[in-house]
């Protein structure tokens, strides 16, 4: 596989990576949904595309006032009262997300925690109280995949646009200010990524076989490792895990999680440093936690089902790409190129000529995923 990066303020300037594609069947059924997402010519979404990359213009602030547009339009839908006139409650959402919102002030200490504090080094911290409401905002909203939210399907296509921008941004600034605040103190431990997601992308139910895959890999990620993306909204059970702390959880907590159940030709690009069991000691920590974690909260860890992991279906040749296999070098030459311009997979190629900063990427993605917007509110 072969993706064109391109400079968005350049577009004469592009670089091709190069991805070597495992041979195993479930990466030959990823590869064959992959094809179809390209032949179809379905439109990759460029707006959550690469997270955690500190030097992207798509940084807190931007992010910020995206959320609070997308909060202004799922506001100003309510005032219409057609969700009360559907027999629903009213639904305001009172937050405004700035950097104070959502990152503890970065004049204050940064560091690792002081045994166990995190608190004691505060600084460029996430706030994750604020972004668990952002996301539960989401969920109440849009519900799940197979079970889609009444507000979801009463709401217009602009307020569908709107809802889904929650999640997809909350993600995103994690990512940003996660990366952020490594970069003031250990910048070789950014965390930056790539997730190619396209709109209404077909998916299928995975096998018993492949749930296996997630027990072979587990959280092990790899600099240019290409990882099935999660296609399905809900958290999984390590970023509740992560966002709590490692405190047990409630009920309410417990029903946001939510355990893969399908595949598309989607997929994630790790470009941070390779972090494995047997590489990253404190990772080897943190998993006998999350054991503990999982069975004090009633989960059985060794339960394919829980998928609880990553599968990988592929890696990048770093040397043959970049001509090194330093991450902090890749990173400096990709931040140049955060655009994706082209894919190529065996035989079958598709160039996606836009970028998110033009002026009419909004309305045009919401004039794709009109009939979808549509089947939603009928079925």
């Amino acid at each position: 596989m072969i993706i064109t990066y391109r400079n968005p303020e350049n577009f004469d300037d592009c670089i091709e990576v190069y991805f070597d594609i495992d041979t195993s069947d479930f990466a030959s059924r990823w590869k064959n949904e992959l094809k179809k997402l390209l032949s179809n010519k379905a439109h990759l979404e460029k707006n959550y595309c690469f997270m955690g990359f500190t030097e992207s213009p798509r940084n807190i602030d931007y992010l910020c006032n995206e959320i609070n547009e997308a909060i202004f339009q799922i506001n100003r839908f309510n005032s219409y009262n057609k969700w009360q006139m559907a027999g629903l409650a009213p639904y305001k959402i009172e937050d405004r997300f700035d950097r104070e919102t959502v990152m503890h002030d970065e004049n204050l200490p940064v560091g690792k925690a002081v045994n166990g504090d995190e608190m004691a080094t505060p600084g460029c911290r996430l706030k994750h109280d604020a972004m668990n409401r952002l996301h539960r905002y989401f969920e109440d909203l849009q519900g799940e995949a197979w079970g889609l939210s009444n507000y979801y399907k009463v709401a217009d296509s602009t307020t569908k646009y709107a809802i889904r921008q929650l999640n997809d941004l909350c993600h995103e600034l994690e990512s940003y200010v996660l990366s952020y605040r490594k970069s003031k103190f250990e910048p070789e431990w950014q965390r930056p990524s790539q997730i190619n997601t396209w709109l209404q992308a077909p998916r299928s139910n995975l096998s018993d076989h492949d749930y296996k895959l997630f027990l072979e890999n587990k959280f092990d990620r790899t600099c240019g490792g290409v990882y099935l993306h999660w296609a399905q909204i809900g958290k999984t059970h390590i970023e509740v895990f992560r966002d709590e702390d490692g405190k047990d959880v409630d009920d309410v907590v417990c029903s946001s999680i939510s355990a893969l159940k399908y595949y598309s030709g989607e997929f994630d690009v790790e470009w941070g440093k390779d972090i494995t069991e047997h590489t990253a000691p404190w990772l080897a920590q943190e998993q006998s936690e999350f054991t503990a974690w999982l069975q004090r909260n009633g989960f059985d860890e060794t339960d394919p089902k829980l998928a609880l992991g990553f599968i990988k279906i592929g890696q990048c040749n770093l040397m043959k790409s970049f001509g090194t296999i330093d991450p902090i070098k890749i990173w400096s030459i990709l931040a140049k190129h955060l655009d994706v311009y082209k894919i190529t997979i065996d035989d079958v190629t598709n160039t996606f000529d836009y970028v998110w900063s033009q002026p009419n990427f909004k309305q045009k993605q919401i004039k794709i995923m009109e009939p979808g917007y549509v089947w939603s509110s009928q079925h």
